[in-house]
């Protein structure tokens, strides 16, 4: 799967899950971020609000979500 920046510089890792309907809420997002199931570039990622830019990849629940422009 990948998500377009259309334009943007970054997208915060929390709005990403919101945004791709990964997660029902922001408040979902923030959980299933403090509780380790989230991965950005292959590494366990715990900050809520890291900015994803082009390239960077999302694994959450066995979906990859590629940051594109």
């Amino acid at each position: 799967m990948e998500f377009s920046l259309k334009g943007q510089e970054y997208i915060e890792l929390n709005a990403l899950l919101k945004t791709l309907g990964l997660v029902e809420t922001g408040g979902h997002a923030k959980i299933v971020i403090d509780n380790r199931e989230v991965k950005v570039n292959g590494a366990i990622e715990t900050r809520k609000r890291n900015k994803l830019r082009v390239g960077d990849l999302v694994l959450f629940q066995g979906k990859t979500v590629k940051v594109v422009l």
